[in-house]
Formats: C-alpha cells, sequence, structure tokens
C-alpha cells in the first residue's frame, strides 16, 4: 500500500481558525464553506456525506476532538484527498464518551476505503500523543502542526 502522509494531507486541507457555531452540524457547515473542495466535489455533496456520517454515528473521539469523515469516499484521485483541522471559537457539545465538548474539528476526505481506514487509524493514534493534543490546545500554527506530524510520522517508518 501507498501509505499517505499526514502531512501531505494537511497541507492540501489547511488549517481554519475561529469556526463558530453551536451545534455539529453548525460547525460542519462552516467548515466546509471555508475549505478549498477538490474540483470534482461540491461543498454540497460534501456537507451532505459528513453529516450522513454524522447521524449514524457521532465522530467525537474524546479530549476535545471530532474527526468527521463521509463513510464512502468522495473523491477517486489520491492528489484530492485532504485533512482540514478547524479550532473552532467555542466548544461545542459533539456527544462524546468522554463528554468533553469538542474544540478541535480534523475533517478526512480520502478516495479510497483502504486509504481512509489507514488515514484515520494514524490520526486517532495522532490524536492522542501528548504533544499534538498540546498543539491542538495552544490553536498551534499551519506550521507548527506540520513540523509535529512530520516528526511523528518519521518515527512511524
Amino acid at each position: 500500500m501507498n501509505a499517505i502522509s499526514l502531512v501531505d494531507l494537511i497541507q492540501r486541507g489547511g488549517v481554519l481558525r475561529d469556526i463558530a457555531g453551536t451545534t455539529p452540524k453548525d460547525v460542519l457547515d462552516r467548515i466546509v464553506q471555508n475549505i478549498t473542495v477538490p474540483g470534482s466535489l461540491t461543498r454540497d455533496v460534501l456537507l451532505q456525506a459528513v453529516l450522513e456520517r454524522e447521524n449514524l454515528m457521532v465522530t467525537s473521539i474524546g479530549g476535545g476532538v471530532a474527526i468527521p469523515h463521509p463513510r464512502n469516499p468522495l473523491v477517486s484521485d489520491e492528489n484530492e484527498q485532504f485533512i482540514t483541522i478547524a479550532f473552532l471559537n467555542q466548544p461545542v457539545e459533539w456527544q462524546a464518551l468522554d463528554s468533553m465538548p469538542v474544540q478541535n474539528v480534523i475533517l478526512l476526505v480520502s478516495s479510497s476505503s483502504r486509504l481512509h481506514l489507514h488515514s484515520l487509524s494514524r490520526l486517532h493514534f495522532l490524536c492522542h500523543e501528548e504533544s499534538f493534543r498540546a498543539l491542538l490546545a495552544k490553536k498551534a500554527s499551519k506550521e507548527e502542526i506540520i513540523a509535529a506530524v512530520r516528526g511523528i510520522e518519521k518515527m512511524w517508518e
């Protein structure tokens, strides 16, 4: 399997700040409206797919983080996959098992089920790394996040 780098995906999807919203739906709508979507995808299709997945099972993973993602791949080209990290301007109740409201949302869009599972498992692991959680807590810059993820990915090699 060609391992896709989380660094590449984050560089493609970017980091958003001060995303407003009082519900997961509000937050996801604002994230989708503020990202650059690949040409093969529309904002409406992406939002609908993410909300459908969220309705099946919430994507909060605890520790103030949610990783929303479509259930099925929405892009076919590996070069259109992305991860967007969004810092919320206020915590949002997201039905997390640990009851902590979400402050950080990491949107994942993949091109295949295989790459989706690979990226999702790495993201989940990353979100439980203390150093990465500290960066999320301080709403670090994109450059700081990229450097930290690059370092963690090197350890995985």
